[in-house]
């Protein structure tokens, strides 16, 4: 035996499971909810990004923060209700501004190496989730936005992405349905697009397949590790349950600051809120006049996917309001305007609003690897990029854990199933 239990069933949690029982784990799944991938796993954006990888721990961020303060619709929204977390979280993220470059690089770089392992493992488990393999147009409505765009093809490329400037003209022969003026874009021909509750929902079945144990409708309330063991307690059917393992693996979206601090450890995530509306194609003339190829906004932060033949997904929007889960109809009306503006021929008429809440890391990094205890590890804190990165970081916390059972089982003498994970 060498047993492992992963909090939470979202993107995150999902892929951190099945990459640990390929390793040959003895892996329990735990979500709240009846079924995976039901919060910010949900209705996100739809798209694989690489070319979405420059953080947001820029001098710009800040001023257009302040700048969009007392605006409902703006695409960036702070709360000036003051709490002692969004101020520590807010001097972490001012103190990550110089590594800027370093971490978008960084970001840029699993980015790419994401989506090799997220293709294999759809094509391997005979995963459809409406992928399209029809890049990413970013759109820009003045020089300022594309020179500065300019600046972040640079970063990217150092990380291993090639993307290309476009002219208006060639904008729209990327993609014809496109209204308005702009001053030019960025193509990427190599990202994606895709429905993550589809996929999430689909590797946790193969995920079952492959022998992790899930229990849905359990909702763990404590966890507790001594270095050599883990304990979950949870409840489930109404009634209070504990199960002990080898070791845990929080993945537990905005939840993971609360169950860090059970450990020992301090994972400072904030929840950034972003919301999203499905558009339904119901007529000919919508399918025909939305887009085909993925697009993001510079101006409004909003991004686009379409999801199969009828359904044309779009999201946005960061929102520092503490964990608070409320739609609001002014944060979704600019959504719905936006759609009438670039795709006039798209009905609007079928909308459902959505919105779900960022796990997000002041230096916009995700939180992957060992905590303070031998036994407890980390994939968390993905921001906006977590279906975009689940896939890397999900290999890179299997493999550590799997480094970490080795070097226990040769320098501590710890119980043989949890040294012969790395063996098995």
């Amino acid at each position: 035996m060498k047993s492992i239990a992963v909090i939470g069933g979202g993107i995150t949690g999902v892929t951190s499971a099945y990459a640990l029982a390929l390793r040959g784990f003895s892996v329990t799944l735990f979500e709240r909810h009846r079924y995976p991938a039901m919060e910010t796993s949900f209705a996100n954006g739809g798209q694989l990004s690489a070319s979405n990888a420059e953080v947001w721990t820029h001098p710009a961020t800040l001023l257009k923060g302040l700048k969009w303060m007392l605006r409902s619709d703006a695409p960036l929204l702070l709360s000036p209700r003051p709490s002692w977390h969004k101020l520590s979280w807010f001097a972490e993220f001012v103190a990550s501004i110089p590594h800027y470059r370093r971490n978008t690089i960084a970001t840029a770089r699993m980015a790419v190496a994401a989506r090799e392992h997220l293709f294999a493992w759809a094509q391997a488990e005979g995963i459809a989730f409406d992928l399209r393999r029809e890049g990413i147009l970013h759109i820009y409505r003045d020089r300022q936005g594309f020179e500065h765009a300019g600046e972040v093809s640079r970063l990217l490329a150092a990380g291993g992405l090639e993307r290309r400037a476009v002219t208006p003209a060639e904008m729209r022969q990327i993609e014809p349905t496109l209204a308005g003026s702009f001053h030019g874009g960025y193509y990427t021909e190599s990202d994606a697009t895709g429905d993550i509750h589809k996929f999430t929902v689909g590797l946790a079945a193969a995920a079952q397949r492959r022998g992790v144990r899930t229990l849905y409708g359990a909702a763990v309330r404590r966890l507790g590790s001594d270095g050599t063991r883990a304990t979950v307690s949870y409840d489930t059917g109404g009634e209070r349950a504990q199960s002990s393992f080898d070791a845990v693996l929080v993945c537990a979206g905005i939840a993971s600051r609360a169950f860090a601090s059970q450990l020992g450890d301090r994972v400072n995530i904030y929840p950034v809120k972003g919301y999203s509306i499905t558009v339904h194609l119901a007529d000919a003339a919508s399918q025909q006049g939305a887009p085909t190829v993925s697009l993001l906004d510079d101006a409004t932060k909003l991004v686009t996917s379409r999801l199969g033949a009828d359904r044309f997904r779009v999201a946005g929007t960061a929102e520092f309001n503490g964990a608070n889960r409320d739609i609001r109809a002014d944060r979704i009306r600019p959504l719905v305007d936006w759609v009438n503006l670039c795709f006039p021929q798209v009905s609007t008429r079928q909308v459902v609003p959505w919105a779900g809440l960022r796990p997000m890391m002041p230096d916009m990094m995700p939180r992957v690897g060992r905590g303070r205890q031998a036994n407890v590890f980390y994939n968390t804190g993905h921001g906006h990029l977590g279906w975009t990165l689940c896939a890397v970081t999900a290999d890179m916390v299997a493999g550590a854990v799997e480094q970490a059972a080795s070097t226990l089982g040769r320098r501590r003498g710890v119980p043989a199933r949890w040294a012969g994970a790395a063996q098995d």
